[in-house]
């Protein structure tokens, strides 16, 4: 018989700068490996207490409904969706990438009657678009991206937020790559329901997704005529675990909420402000950089997120081959396009612990190399040098 190898990643180190998960800090690895206790242990109650308060702090939220979904960003999707649509509810979602896709598909296996307002990829909403959208057809929910990962974009929410409650409709927002790297500001804007998750700019591994819910998306949820279609994600079950009650609904993943812990520790020891002006300092010398050798972004001006930069692939280039030399050689990941800018784009990621100036400098030195072995032409250094102009100023 022949020998079988195995690749592992025991030793494998990556600089993660793809569209999540990002790099995780080792002291949320350390407490990724702490002992494991069980889940109605008063010493892990604790634990969620923690998490609750600083999932507070990061959201920005006095919701009492606020916490860690068993599962990744998707799973945070399903929780709210599920538990705020009933069979029949009207709900409008706004697509303009693949998240509002998908939140669509979610909410049509939930049973809603769903309507959409979709707009180019690459581009923003415009507060009148929804309006016209809400006053065609009115909805009890309307579900929107904040920072939409296929195609780099940031969606401003004051001036929707505004139509949505005055139509009488709640607002769902998706922050799944926009928490903790920029703000994200549920109380102030006036979010409903909002879902994250744990590997993008909160910088820990995969497996978790908060959320939080007010008062107005509780009172919908404890006054359904029919049950949540799912009994894994129940709010109406699993607040009975995170409140007061503790009651088991099922086994939380103890490592995991340790580690989330540690990560929103980390945080709040930065500031929320410090952290959202860490992610657009480095974006901006990112640009910078790109912009030197001719390499544009895909989102219409002014509307680039600081966190996910979506750009556009020079002509002639080969895309696969670029992100192979840069995985191969210099153990770099950036993500590819999805749907409509698959083969057209790169997602370069600057989430969390991975958002450096160090990491912003080693990939533009790499891509100059992949650039130049596929006979590109530009003026060589012409990235760092623009970087570094803007990195020093002021």
């Amino acid at each position: 018989m022949g020998t079988i190898t195995m690749n592992t990643p025991n030793t494998l180190k990556r600089v993660l700068m793809g569209p999540g998960p990002s790099d995780v800090d080792p002291r949320v690895l350390e407490a990724l490996s702490r002992p494991t206790i069980g889940h109605l242990d008063p010493a892990f109650l604790e634990v969620l207490n923690e998490v609750r308060e600083l999932l507070q702090y990061t959201f920005q939220t006095g919701n009492e409904m606020t916490f860690a979904v068993s599962g990744t960003g998707s799973a945070g999707m399903e929780t709210c969706v599920v538990n705020l649509i009933e069979p029949g509810d009207s709900m409008l979602v706004c697509i303009n990438g693949v998240f509002g896709k998908r939140m669509t598909d979610v909410a049509e296996r939930c049973g809603a009657d769903t309507s959409t307002v979709e707009i180019d990829w690459g581009k923003a909403f415009e507060p009148g678009q929804i309006a016209d959208a809400l006053k065609k057809k009115p909805a009890k929910v309307v579900g929107i991206v904040h920072a939409e990962t296929s195609t780099g974009v940031c969606q401003p929410l004051e001036e929707i937020s505004k139509i949505v409650h005055d139509s009488g409709a709640l607002l769902l927002v998706d922050a799944v790559t926009s928490l903790g790297g920029m703000n994200v500001d549920v109380d102030g804007l006036k979010i409903d329901a909002c879902y994250s998750g744990t590997q993008k700019c909160l910088s820990c591994p995969p497996g978790l997704a908060p959320v939080t819910f007010n008062d107005a998306a509780l009172n919908v949820i404890e006054n359904r005529k029919t049950k949540v279609r799912s009994w894994y994600l129940d709010v109406s079950m699993i607040r009975k675990y995170w409140g007061s009650e503790r009651l088991y609904h099922h086994t939380a993943p103890i490592n995991m909420n340790y580690a989330l812990l540690e990560a929103l520790k980390m945080v709040r020891e930065e500031g929320l402000e410090q952290r959202w002006a860490r992610h657009l300092a480095n974006h901006k010398t990112l640009k910078a950089g790109l912009s030197a050798v001719g390499i544009e972004y895909v989102p219409e001006a002014g509307f680039e997120l600081p966190m996910l930069n979506a750009v556009s692939i020079p002509a002639g280039v080969d895309d696969a081959a670029v992100r192979k030399q840069l995985l191969d050689e210099f153990n770099i990941e950036i993500g590819g396009g999805l749907g409509a800018f698959k083969g057209k784009a790169w997602r370069i990621g600057l989430m969390g612990s991975a958002s450096t100036l160090s990491n912003v400098m080693l990939f533009l030195a790499a891509l100059e190399k992949c650039l130049a072995d596929q006979g590109v032409k530009f003026e060589r250094g012409a990235s760092i040098a623009a970087a570094t102009e803007q990195a020093g100023a002021k």
